[in-house]
């Protein structure tokens, strides 16, 4: 947001061009303070802060240049338009080196005048958002879980109660929308976070891989077994087990999984002699765990030692005034990656990024600003700094009369994703935020196989 009126100071020596400059700049709704002199200026300036300074490098008291440095040293977020008729390149490569933000020469031309404002009103406008997004960022940001929203600050309120009774947790959420993030918070606030947090993929690995990872095994269980490995619940003893994509693991499993829950105590494979347990279990899926247990494809009785406490995490698209502050808080995370000092993004590529839909929700959106900041060369992140079929879905949507699903939405979208990567399907699956197991369902469901 800019003051409603921004205040600009005239550092000539020339009455008439002072009154000529003057006239215009209060016609147009701007502030305006002439100063005839160096010395008066800098008995001025120093106390009352200027947005803009429109300085004349030849004035019969102090050079200009040595008013354009001591300017940016007491203010630097004045901006400074340096204005002579002494016009040079060397002068004006010293006088933008030492801060000043253009150079005109004498006569001033308004309309160019004008056009030089207005970039400064946007830059100040951009600094200012981003002053008020970083201040939003640190008031709403939560163990790496960005948002403002109602929803998402719900969610941080059940976190912190969970945290604290030592129960196991199910969390639901769409692919993307941060569900490892809550579970690590949980974590992070309980009495176990001085132990291991582990995470485990259910739908990465076969049923034998399950069994071992999860399990462990002793020494010759099996061809290949040459050395005793401590599975997963045993390595995360007093602390937590993140088991992720919980619907995709096999039946077989699920009863082992639910004795070791019930027994608090697990049999290596291959071993004889029982490992008691002490661990938090908290679990996640983006399948409706109920449908899975009406048609026979999830224990019902696991299901209810993992539902003690339920935690459903929103969709992207339905806490879009969330998106700003990710931005913001991806920015920061990618300039630092990257070494950059992009400020910001446009109100044009804004616009598209808060119509697009999301079907691979905030991973999605990280994805989109880490590339943006990597390939982008100017301060500010624009619409042609966006994924092709980011920009391209914002053309079709302002083109389209009727609506549709969120399933035909996101279909096309998967359909553009493969062929914007050659139907590469793990480059695909990047693109859209999706692990290969989301992805490889999806196109299943959708018929794109």
């Amino acid at each position: 947001m800019l003051p409603e009126k921004l205040s600009i100071a005239i550092v000539e020596d020339e009455k008439v061009v002072c009154k000529y400059l003057s006239r215009f700049l209060e016609k147009e709704g701007y502030e305006v303070a002439v100063f005839y002199s160096g010395k008066e200026a800098l008995e001025i300036l120093p106390k009352q802060t200027f947005s803009i300074v429109l300085l004349d490098l030849k004035l019969p008291d102090i050079n200009g240049m040595k008013i354009l440095e001591q300017v940016k040293a007491f203010s630097p977020n004045t901006e400074v338009i340096i204005i002579t008729g002494y016009a040079s390149i060397e002068t004006a490569i010293e006088a933008i080196k030492k801060g000043a933000f253009h150079y005109l020469s004498k006569p001033v031309k308004l309309e160019e005048l004008k056009s030089l404002i207005k970039k400064i009103e946007d830059k100040i406008s951009l600094k200012e958002e981003n002053r008020r997004l970083k201040e939003a960022i640190a008031r709403y940001t939560f163990a790496d879980l960005v948002g403002k929203s109602l929803k998402m600050q719900k969610i941080y309120r059940t976190i912190m109660k969970v945290a604290q009774v030592d129960c196991n947790v199910l969390i639901h959420g769409e692919t993307g929308t941060g569900k490892e993030l809550v579970a690590r918070a949980i974590h992070y606030y309980s009495k176990r976070r001085e132990n291991p947090f582990v995470p485990f993929n259910c739908g990465a690995f076969t049923e034998e891989l399950i069994a071992s990872e999860l399990f462990g095994y002793e020494k010759g269980a099996f061809t290949g077994a040459f050395r005793t490995k401590i599975g997963l619940l045993e390595a995360a003893n007093k602390g937590t087990v993140f088991l992720d994509e919980i619907g995709e693991m096999p039946l077989s499993m699920q009863v082992k999984l639910l004795r070791a829950i019930e027994g608090k105590k697990i049999m290596r494979v291959g071993g004889v002699q029982p490992i008691k347990l002490d661990i938090r279990i908290i679990a996640a899926t983006n399948q409706d765990l109920r449908k899975l247990v009406a048609e026979g494809k999830f224990r019902e009785d696991l299901f209810y030692r993992l539902n003690v406490v339920s935690i459903c995490l929103p969709p992207l698209r339905e806490r879009k005034e969330d998106i700003p502050l990710l931005i913001q808080y991806f920015l920061k995370k990618y300039n630092d990656f990257f070494g950059k000092k992009i400020k910001g993004i446009s109100k044009k590529a804004l616009q598209c990024l808060l119509k697009y839909p999301f079907p691979g929700n905030v991973r999605e959106l990280e994805n989109i600003i880490e590339r943006a900041v990597a390939l982008s060369e100017g301060h500010e992140i624009t619409i042609e700094d966006l994924p092709q079929d980011i920009s391209e879905f914002e053309i079709m949507a302002e083109g389209e009369t009727t609506p549709f699903s969120m399933a035909e939405q996101e279909k096309q979208h998967i359909q553009r994703a493969l062929e914007v990567t050659g139907y590469n399907k793990t480059a695909a699956a990047k693109l859209l935020g999706f692990s290969r197991t989301t992805l490889w369902r999806k196109l299943k469901k959708y018929g794109l196989l």
